[in-house]
């Protein structure tokens, strides 16, 4: 098979996507080496490298990209996640910003702004905290009366330990901690408990160390879970979770209807490559299964049965099963009328018309073919239709209403200037006014047809025209 870049691109996000990042990276570099230097794939790379941790070669491709267009915002953005996960949030925020000014409309640049803001914060305090007092004779202020004042404030500043008082919420705590979090509670109730906390362990070390060294490593965890995944991004990560799920029920059913193609594809190439035996038993299994699937899950499921039946009695007149053909095409017909199918009620009733044909039962045919005289959407659709009710008459030897027939479907030939339909017509009307006696007319339109024959061309129709 020819590998193509597209293969290759659609292989590796679709691996991508179920976590095989590795075999994904393997697609990638394969499509980079068909088309160097394509920006998309670059960018689709360095998300792969992303996920497997690979920071530098993220960011390497990412880089790559915007040397080819400056103003990429997938480039952009991607930069920007690889610097913010290397825990550079100062350049992160710098190419959030960028691509930001460059497309407003889209969202995760605002996100990202707001997530390395945050971090930035956590790591080194809010900045409006800071204060700082301009006067005019600062270059004569006394160092010592600085350094006291130092020392004043020092004293005041409250300690690590006094700061853990001013706790976060019982919740945001249970937020950022997780399942930790029942540890955490069990050791603060533990500080309670001072005959406990005066104890020490068989190695001498006293039991209050141990439960505030465990405190303040849970503490710790806290702080970098806090840096790391923000509250606002972990109530954005829940708002993509709930968007995610509509996500996949929405990909699922587009994975359903292109399944669906597919197989109708295949069930109709079956046939056109004479495999009629086979396109009729895919049909039929794919029949049972849309039967079992909801409204929701196949919105169109009542035409989609309509069609597969009537597929089903193509195949079955392909391999002359005229009953098992004609019992397909009336649920077809079935089907359409009760579901208001126009196009599919005019499709059933043109192919019953073909199997009585076939089956010699041409008053049945001329009745079915009548019925969808109103639903033709088109002269030619009314040139051929006319012809076979016409060609149905003459074989009922009812030749003034074929030569009539042939007359209709000679206008409608002309009026879509059709000159295989032309000569089509002229030769049934011919042949009608052979089975009326009326040889000078029947002549003349024989003539006509063959100047038709000569232009189609057709050695066969000359042939029979001048026989």
């Amino acid at each position: 098979p020819v590998v193509t870049f597209g293969n290759l691109m659609t292989e590796g996000t679709a691996l991508s996507r179920r976590g095989q990042h590795d075999k994904a990276l393997g697609c990638f570099n394969d499509a980079l080496k068909l088309r160097s230097g394509d920006k998309h794939c670059l960018i689709t790379r360095s998300k792969c490298f992303l996920k497997l941790g690979d920071t530098e070669n993220s960011l390497k491709d990412a880089e790559a990209s915007l040397r080819i267009d400056k103003t990429f915002p997938e480039g952009l953005y991607q930069k920007a996640e690889t610097l913010y996960t290397m825990g550079d949030f100062e350049f992160a925020l710098v190419f959030y910003h960028r691509g930001r000014r460059l497309r407003p409309d889209i969202h995760k640049f605002q996100l990202g702004i707001n997530k390395a803001e945050e971090a930035i914060i956590n790591c080194l305090g809010n900045p409006s905290a800071v204060k700082l007092e301009n006067t005019e004779e600062l270059c004569f202020v006394s160092r010592q009366a600085e350094r006291k004042k130092d020392n004043q404030q020092q004293q005041n500043k409250p300690t690590k330990d006094q700061k853990r008082t001013k706790k976060q919420s019982p919740k945001t705590e249970r937020q950022l901690l997780g399942e930790l979090y029942a540890d955490k509670a069990y050791l603060e109730k533990l500080l309670k408990d001072e005959d406990l906390m005066q104890s020490t362990t068989r190695q001498g070390i006293k039991v209050m160390d141990l439960v505030l060294d465990g405190i303040s490593y849970l503490n710790h965890r806290q702080d970098f879970w806090q840096q790391q995944k923000p509250m606002y991004a972990r109530v954005y990560e829940r708002k993509l979770l709930r968007q995610g799920r509509m996500h996949d029920k929405k990909r699922k059913l587009s994975d359903i209807g292109r399944s669906i193609a597919k197989d109708m594809e295949d069930i109709e190439l079956c046939l056109a490559r004479g495999s009629a035996e086979e396109s009729c038993r895919k049909a039929e299994r794919m029949l049972r299964k849309i039967q079992g699937w909801t409204e929701e899950e196949v919105p169109n499921k009542n035409e989609l049965i309509g069609n597969l039946h009537n597929c089903i009695g193509n195949a079955h007149l392909a391999m002359g099963q005229m009953e098992a053909a004609l019992h397909s095409h009336k649920m077809d017909l079935d089907f359409a009328r009760k579901n208001a199918l126009t196009d599919a009620v005019s499709r059933a009733l043109d192919n019953i018309g073909h199997v009585y044909a076939r089956m010699g039962r041409f008053q049945q045919a001329i009745n079915s073919w009548e019925e969808k005289i109103p639903l033709a959407q088109s002269s030619l659709e009314k040139a051929w239709l006319f012809h076979e009710i016409g060609r149905c008459y003459l074989e009922l030897d009812k030749a003034e209403e074929a030569q009539d027939y042939g007359q209709k479907s000679l206008q409608s030939a002309d009026e879509e200037g059709d000159v295989e339909w032309q000569l089509h017509a002229t030769v049934l009307v011919a042949q009608a006014q052979v089975k009326l006696k009326d040889y000078r007319s029947a002549i003349m339109n024989f003539e006509r047809a063959l100047e038709k024959a000569k232009l189609v061309p057709s050695e066969a129709a000359q042939n029979g025209i001048i026989a």
